[in-house]
């Protein structure tokens, strides 16, 4: 069950491959993105010694959050993958020049997940192919609809 979509890293990057990874959460934030307060869409995902981190996820603490514990709603969190996926991930990143895009924030089996894509960067005409594809698409699906009426 999907929670939220970066739809805006779809439109600026290819995406090569896609890995699913566990973030380490509080529980606080666990209760609010329950409720549906956070954004995934200016975040990104770093490699810094071995380990990989999801910056700039923004998560509103709800009003009835602790009052005498201090809530930073963008907080680095670590995402928690196997040895052998951060060491893949590493490998291409660091050699094919290939960027990690958070894509999908999702449910499975009651724990939290999030989608990351191993993503190249669009140039503009690529994004503004893209655009004319998915238009000339919407278009065939109203005449397909009209035919059929």
């Amino acid at each position: 069950m999907s929670i939220t979509v970066n739809k805006k890293a779809f439109h600026d990057y290819f995406i090569e491959e896609k890995f699913e990874a566990g973030i380490a959460l509080q529980g606080w934030e666990v209760k609010a993105i329950r409720a549906g307060r956070m954004n995934i869409k200016e975040s990104y995902v770093i490699i810094k010694s071995g380990e990989i981190f999801l910056i700039g996820m923004h998560i509103s603490p709800l009003s009835t959050a602790s009052t005498h514990d201090r809530h930073d709603p963008v907080r680095t969190r670590k995402l928690l993958l196997h040895n052998r996926e951060i060491m893949k991930l590493i490998g291409k990143v660091e050699r094919a020049g290939y960027a990690l895009v958070p894509l999908d924030l999702h449910f499975l089996r009651g724990r939290i997940k999030l989608e990351i894509g191993l993503a190249k960067g669009k140039k503009q005409h690529d994004k503004r192919a893209d655009q004319l594809d998915k238009d000339a698409k919407r278009e065939a699906q109203r005449a397909m609809k009209e035919q059929a009426r």
